[in-house]
């Protein structure tokens, strides 16, 4: 039942109000401002009944002192104190009855407010849980696809099991294995990452399991390697598939065993990381054609985890763009402060082969380059700008709203432009690339009011 505080000196008026809410309230009561204070401390109440008028501190001092967040106040007052009673309002009390009150009236109020509070509960519960939704450890996405990642990662998280992640460059795999570390019981522990990629083959082998003094030359040190540095916590390797035939024979045995020896040693380490690894290969087709081991991939691919690209959730573009416009401005310390309808258009057609990293450096640059409040699309780079224009001509044509001929006309304009910058605007290569002669070309350029920036 919902609890409700009674602050009011009289014990007549304490006991009135208890019976009156008998049934439907956990009624308790205090007689002063210190009293009220202790009984907010022990166990908020979801509303207040306030005499104005008590010994000590009055009834607007404890309306200044409630703690948030301050439940509903219905004020008590005599007819005598009315105006002091708005003005408790004007401080924050949802409403005042005047002494004696009568009984149904008050039990209305009371009723409403409680239901306000309840229905206002409910609203930021359901926005939490859009806001969740909308976000999940440093991910973002709104679209179904996304979805399906935050159920998943939320599910894997609470397991010890290997996980591959699969996806495109530039998808955010790197934050998927994050977000498996920080919800699952290993958190506290390190998080280790490896790009497996990003290292010349005599070195990984090392980098992952460490190495004696003088195993190789310039090991003047013995060094742990990435699995004993996870410890209990997460090893992320990056690329997997770009591992050498011999390492991912090691690494197959590591995960079998549970077991490493560093190079030029012979003891065994326990080694207690959990493992996520990540590839943006068809490992299936590389098993197929010999390059990756089978038995290792069958032990890395517990749970799968795909991540789709950019392209195929469109939904969520203006959430990412708007998310870094937001950090790039404040990093930057000026720049846009949102996005035009016709520059947020142009983000939504675009293909976004380099996925969401490829927008992020998109809007990086609009900040950077902007020079207004607002990021309009001639901020944008022109060959995202062309691209979404083809689109665009295509809808319109298909809609209607664009004759054929000014269809070719605008299509051949991108194409003459796109031909001379990557030309360097030497119209003689430009002429080339696009099969027509150099005096052809010049015709159509001015036919188009192209010239030379």
């Amino acid at each position: 039942m919902p609890r409700v505080l009674v602050v009011d000196d009289e014990p007549s008026v304490q006991e009135s109000l208890r019976m009156l809410l008998k049934g439907e309230c956990d009624v308790d009561v205090a007689g002063d401002a210190e009293a009220a204070l202790a009984r907010i401390a022990a166990a908020p109440p979801d509303l207040i009944l306030l005499d104005l008028v008590m010994p000590g501190r009055s009834g607007l001092d404890l309306l200044a002192e409630l703690p948030e967040p301050v439940p509903p106040v219905i004020v008590l007052t005599a007819t005598r104190t009315v105006a002091t009673a708005v003005e408790a309002m004007k401080r924050g009390a949802a409403d005042f009855v005047t002494k004696p009150f009568e009984i149904d009236p008050l039990r209305i109020k009371i009723r409403q407010l409680l239901e306000h509070g309840r229905l206002r509960e409910e609203v930021a519960r359901l926005r939490s849980q859009v806001a969740r939704r909308d976000r999940f450890a440093g991910m973002i996405g709104r679209s179904e696809a996304m979805q399906e990642v935050f159920r998943t990662v939320e599910r894997a998280a609470a397991s010890d099991a290997n996980v591959l992640v699969r996806g495109a460059s530039g998808t955010g795999k790197e934050l998927v294995a994050q977000a498996l570390h920080s919800h699952g019981p290993r958190s506290a522990a390190p998080f280790v990452a490896v790009n497996c990629a990003a290292l010349p083959e005599p070195l990984i082998e090392s980098e992952l399991f460490g190495h004696m003094k003088g195993a190789f030359t310039g090991a003047h040190e013995s060094r742990a390697g990435k699995f004993e540095l996870a410890g209990a916590g997460t090893l992320f390797l990056d690329e997997i598939g770009e591992l050498s035939p011999p390492l991912q024979a090691k690494l197959l045995r590591a995960l079998e065993e549970r077991k490493i020896e560093r190079v030029g040693g012979s003891e065994p380490i326990d080694v207690r990381a959990r493992l996520v690894c990540a590839t943006n290969r068809a490992l299936e087709a590389d098993i197929a054609e010999g390059r990756f081991r089978q038995d290792l991939f069958y032990r890395i691919h517990v749970i799968p985890i795909a991540l789709p690209p950019l392209a195929e959730r469109r939904e969520d573009v203006r959430l990412l763009a708007e998310l870094f416009l937001k950090r790039a401005r404040e990093r930057a310390g000026q720049g846009p402060v949102r996005i035009a309808r016709e520059a947020q258009l142009a983000l939504e057609r675009y293909g976004w082969p380099g996925n969401v990293r490829e927008l992020e450096n998109v809007i990086e640059r609009a900040v950077t380059l902007a020079e207004g409040e607002i990021l309009e699309p001639s901020d944008l780079p022109e060959a995202l700008l062309r691209e979404t224009r083809s689109d665009d001509l295509r809808e319109r044509l298909r809609g209607g709203r664009l004759s054929l001929e000014d269809a070719v006309a605008d299509f051949e304009q991108d194409a003459l432009r796109e031909a001379l910058e990557q030309a360097g605007w030497n119209q003689t290569r430009a002429a080339d690339a696009l099969g027509i002669t150099r005096r052809l070309l010049k015709i159509k350029m001015d036919r188009h009011g192209l010239t030379k920036p």
